[in-house]
């Protein structure tokens, strides 16, 4: 994440459901051969507004997969949903990784590829447009997705940072 305000959540109040984005397996070429691991990107969310990203890294999927979702409840952040979709366009990079997310009209459903479906349907969003440019990878597409979703601000919290009252903000 970078310098913009950010809103951490505790994971001690609310239920989160994970969801594995992708698995790994490495290899370390040692003197008696290859040593396999695996790495596990995780995303967890309530389904309600709260979503994180976690890397796990371990010998066996079952035990990096744990440890993602563990990384991933430290790593949780509130996004502002309106009417199940978000409040406005928003772009996202993280290295190579390019995302962009729209605002869609009810019924619309989550239009979104592989990395970013995950996490937006984490977030509890059900109707997006969403597009990933540049790098497939599925580490920089979650970053990136992530990072897009927290700077999303609702009316109301724009109000409040100008310091007017709402209907000062859509009338100009």
């Amino acid at each position: 994440m970078s310098a913009i305000n950010v809103k951490r959540v505790k994971t001690s109040e609310i239920e989160l459901k994970d969801r594995l984005v992708s698995i790994q397996r490495v290899a370390k070429v040692t003197k008696g051969g290859r040593t396999f691991s695996f790495s596990a990107i995780v995303v967890v969310g309530d389904e309600n507004g709260v979503v994180g990203y976690g890397l796990g890294k371990a010998k066996e999927v079952t035990e990096a997969i744990a440890k993602g979702i563990d990384d991933a409840k430290k790593n949780l952040v509130k996004v502002p949903i309106i009417n199940g979709t978000v409040p406005h366009e928003q772009y996202g990079k993280y290295s190579g990784g390019f995302v962009f997310v729209k605002p869609a009209a009810t019924g619309t459903g989550v239009i979104a590829g592989g990395a970013m479906r995950a996490v937006l349907e984490s977030a509890g969003i059900h109707n997006v447009l969403a597009k990933s440019k540049g790098s497939s990878n599925p580490h920089n597409v979650v970053k990136a997705t992530v990072f897009a979703l927290a700077q999303l601000r609702d009316a109301y919290t724009v109000a409040q940072h100008r310091g007017v009252n709402l209907g000062k903000v859509f009338n100009g």
